[in-house]
C-alpha cells in the first residue's frame, strides 16, 4: 500500500548541491523537517571535489568545514613556458566524507535508494508508490537539457594510487600543462593525500565529452613512473565530464528541469563557466536557503530561479573566454591561454575561480595581445553574449 509522508521541504538528488543544503538546513532550521531523498546507496556517488580557500566566502566556511578531506596552504601549476607555486589555500572533499556526515547528521531524514519519478513545487513521487508532501520541493537531480547550452567539455579519469614507497611533499599540482597535448588542452592533476596515496587526474578540455577509458589510464601509469612514483595499486577511480558554457538559452535549460519547481546545482545552471566546478554555487546555494524563511514551493522556485538567473547574467565575461578558448585557439595551442592568465596576480586568479572577478580584473585579463589569431579571438570576443 502506497504510504504520503508529509515534511516541511523535500530535497530530491543526494548529490553535493542537494547534499550541502540538507546539512546548511539541519544547522541553522534544526525544528524543520527536511527530508533529502537519493536514489542511489550513498550521498554524492563517486566524487572528489576540490576548491581554492578563497572560493568559499568567510561566512559561508561552515558549511564545508566538517567535511574537507584534505587541506594544503599552497598549490602549484607548470606550463612549458611557466611554473609557478601560489600561496593559496586548496581543500578537498571525498564524497565518502559527505556521505558519512550526511548519515549521521540527517539519520532516517535521509532517504537512500528512493527513487524520485516526478516531482512538483509541492510534492515528490517514488518508484515504490510513495508520496511526499512538503510545503516545498528543491529539485537537485543533475543537470537539465545541456542540448539548450553551447558547450565544451573539460573531462577526467582520476585515479587514487596506492604507493609502495613514500613519494616527495610537493604542493598539489592543480595544472601540469608540460605533457603532451592531446584531443583539446590536456593537463595532470595530482593531489598528494599522504606520503604513499596520490590521487591524478588525467583533464581535456575538448570540444566532445567521449573518454578513452583504457588510454587515460596508460597516461596516468606513465605520468606516475615519469614523477617516480612506484604504484603498488588503484584505491579509487573516477571519470566524468563537466559541462564549459559557450553560450545558450538560459531560460529555457531552467524550464527543462521543471517549469515551476525550485532548482539546485548543475540542475539550476549553477556552475562556473569556465572550470564547469559546481563547488563554490553549492555553497552559496545552500546559505541562501538556510537563511530563507518561507519555504513555500513558489518561494523557493523564485528564490533560487533568481539567484540563478542572475549568476548567468553576470557571467557573460566567462563564456566569452570560453569561446576564445574553443573557438580561436587551435586544440594543441590553448594550453597558451592558461600559461598567460597564470603569470596575473594571485588575487585575480582566486577571483576568477570563485567568479567574482571585477572589472578591471576583466580588463587586465583581456589586456595585451591575445595568445591565439588576433583575428579570431576578435570574433569570439564581439559575440552576442546570451
Amino acid at each position: 500500500m502506497a504510504t504520503t509522508i508529509r515534511c516541511d521541504m523535500a530535497i530530491v538528488g543526494g548529490g553535493l548541491a542537494g547534499g550541502l543544503i540538507a546539512l546548511a538546513m539541519a544547522e541553522m532550521r534544526p525544528a524543520l523537517d527536511v527530508r533529502l531523498i537519493e536514489g542511489g546507496a550513498a550521498v554524492g556517488g563517486n566524487h572528489l571535489w576540490s576548491f581554492f580557500a578563497s572560493d568559499v566566502g568567510p561566512g559561508d566556511q561552515w558549511i564545508v568545514e566538517p567535511l574537507i578531506t584534505h587541506r594544503w596552504p599552497r598549490y602549484q601549476v607548470a606550463f612549458p613556458g611557466h611554473a609557478r607555486v601560489i600561496d593559496t589555500g586548496y581543500r578537498s572533499i571525498d564524497s565518502r566524507r559527505l556521505d558519512a556526515v550526511c548519515r549521521g547528521v540527517l539519520g532516517a531524514r535521509l532517504m537512500l535508494g528512493r527513487k524520485a519519478l516526478a516531482a512538483s513545487p509541492t510534492a515528490v513521487v517514488l518508484d515504490d508508490g510513495t508520496r511526499i508532501e512538503a510545503t516545498g520541493v528543491i529539485d537537485a537531480r543533475g543537470t537539465g537539457d545541456l542540448s539548450l547550452l553551447e558547450l565544451g567539455w573539460q573531462k577526467f579519469l582520476g585515479q587514487e594510487l596506492a604507493l609502495a614507497a613514500p613519494a616527495d611533499d610537493p604542493p598539489p599540482m592543480v595544472m601540469d600543462a608540460t605533457v603532451a597535448q592531446h584531443d583539446g588542452y590536456r593537463f595532470v592533476y595530482a593531489l598528494p593525500f599522504a606520503a604513499t596515496r596520490m590521487f591524478v587526474e588525467d583533464t581535456y578540455y575538448s570540444d566532445g565529452r567521449t573518454l578513452d577509458h583504457a588510454v587515460l589510464r596508460e597516461r596516468i601509469a606513465a605520468y606516475a613512473a615519469a614523477r617516480g612514483w612506484q604504484v603498488a595499486a588503484v584505491a579509487r577511480e573516477e571519470a566524468g565530464a563537466l559541462p564549459v558554457a559557450l553560450d545558450g538559452d538560459f531560460a529555457g535549460y531552467w524550464h527543462s528541469g521543471g517549469r515551476h519547481v525550485a532548482k539546485a546545482g548543475m540542475r539550476a545552471g549553477l556552475f562556473h563557466p569556465t572550470t564547469g566546478y559546481s563547488l563554490p554555487d553549492a555553497v552559496r546555494t545552500a546559505a541562501l536557503i538556510a537563511r530563507q524563511r518561507d519555504y513555500s514551493g513558489a518561494a523557493l522556485h523564485d528564490l533560487l530561479h533568481d539567484f540563478a538567473a542572475k549568476a548567468w547574467k553576470e557571467r557573460r565575461f566567462y563564456r566569452m573566454l570560453d569561446r576564445m578558448l574553443f573557438r580561436a585557439a587551435e586544440p594543441d595551442e590553448r594550453y597558451r591561454i592558461l600559461e598567460r592568465f597564470y603569470r596575473l596576480d594571485s588575487r585575480l586568479i582566486g577571483r576568477f575561480y570563485a567568479a567574482r572577478s571585477s572589472y578591471r580584473d576583466q580588463a587586465r585579463i583581456l589586456a595585451g595581445k591575445p595568445p591565439v589569431p588576433i583575428t579570431r579571438a576578435i570574433r569570439a570576443i564581439v559575440r552576442r553574449p546570451a
